[in-house]
């Protein structure tokens, strides 16, 4: 055992221990069930590619570089992507999406963009894992609900901290999911019927 005479809790410890599997990050990496790898798998490999993650409010992140993620989308595909602000539903007033970009192809608008800027570790998460975080997915499939002429949604990860793999997406398309846009329609569609029947309910 080679011991390394430091203060603990000083920039200089905190730069020793990184890339390294320390007892408290063991239990973030160790997977007891099955083979999928935690997210601190991917920290200690954000780690050992000396990203530092930004100290900024993750909604601020993705706002500050939502405009260059979709220049570089371009830049790759070139697709012509439309900001547009909000979009609702023809079958229900109530339900809608504030769409991050849309492509037409013809007339009509087929894909959809979401952009996620999110910290390194669940950018290269998502990058070798090929699934987009589980707590995105009724973000990604009311696209599908509000627009019925969308066949595609491009669901893009951006990252310039990760420079060998900056910009990344999944393809979801719309027979692939048909279930769940389904499922999702349905839930919508219950829930603000009984919330229109509350509200009359409150009007007596």
């Amino acid at each position: 055992m080679k011991i390394i005479n430091i203060d603990q809790n000083t920039p200089e410890w905190l730069d020793v221990r990184r890339g390294k599997i320390t007892g408290s990050k063991l239990k973030q990496i160790v997977v007891k069930r099955g083979n999928k790898r935690k997210l601190g798998f991917y920290e200690l490999l954000a780690d050992r590619l000396a990203i530092e993650e930004e100290p900024e409010n993750p909604m601020e992140r993705g706002s500050r570089l939502e405009d260059d993620a979709i220049a570089k989308f371009t830049e790759h595909t070139g697709l012509k992507v439309d900001r547009v602000g909000f979009c609702v539903s023809d079958d229900n007033p109530n339900i809608a999406v504030s769409p991050d970009g849309m492509v037409k192809v013809g007339k009509k608008y087929k894909y959809g963009v979401e952009i996620k800027c999110l910290s390194a570790s669940r950018h290269l998460q998502a990058y070798f894992e090929k699934e987009i975080p589980i707590e995105y997915e009724e973000q990604a499939m009311q696209y599908f609900i509000v627009n019925p002429d969308q066949e595609k949604l491009y669901f893009v990860f951006y990252d310039p901290r990760v420079t060998a793999k900056p910009i990344h997406w999944l393809e979801i398309e719309r027979e692939d999911v048909e279930d769940k846009i389904e499922f999702y329609k349905e839930y919508q569609e219950k829930v603000l019927k009984e919330v229109d029947e509350l509200l009359v309910e409150l009007a007596f």
